[in-house]
């Protein structure tokens, strides 16, 4: 079989390559950056939460499909705390600590690839799932369980994500 667009392939790998250099660098912007400065560069936040005393919190985040987000909390100011990775098994931990309402975490991490309910009558949960990389290498779903009604965070685990099953799945 020979490859009749072998340009438009390396134009293809060139740009998902930027894309990703250009997010991965999303970490790297100073504390203290106006908002517009960043906007510039990465282009607008796609959620946005207010936050107590005037501030709010911005998040560019590829879900429902792609697996990295990053916020910042951003001062009246106009200006950045910091851009922080959200999509990591690290940052998922503040998860364990304090109540989590619906509400907060869609303002921390954004909000999620998908919205299920699994269970049954007392056993039934909402679940909430973000699409990342486990460990920075694995394919996987963290899932954010919260309780019957959804108005809490019960607990939370990552697992494989079924979108990359080809063998279980057969999606081409």
């Amino acid at each position: 079989m020979t490859d009749h667009f072998p340009r438009a392939r390396v134009a293809l790998a060139c740009l998902a390559l930027a894309g990703l250099t250009a997010c991965a660098n999303m970490a790297q912007v100073p504390p203290g950056t106006p908002l517009a400065d960043v906007q510039a560069q990465f282009g607008s936040p796609n959620f946005e939460c207010p936050q107590a005393g005037g501030g709010r919190r911005v998040i560019w985040t590829q879900q429902p499909m792609g697996q990295y987000a990053w916020g910042a909390n951003v001062g009246t100011d106009g200006r950045v705390d910091r851009v922080q990775p959200l999509l990591t098994d690290a940052h998922f931990k503040v998860l364990a600590v304090g109540d989590w309402g619906p509400e907060r975490v869609r303002c921390e991490f954004g909000p999620p690839a998908r919205i299920d309910v699994v269970g049954l009558g007392e056993r039934r949960e909402v679940v909430w799932s973000y699409r990342y990389k486990e460990n920075s290498v694995w394919n996987s779903l963290m899932y954010v369980y919260m309780s019957r009604d959804g108005s809490k965070v019960t607990h939370f685990h990552p697992g494989p994500d079924p979108m990359y099953d080809d063998d279980r799945f057969m999606w081409h």
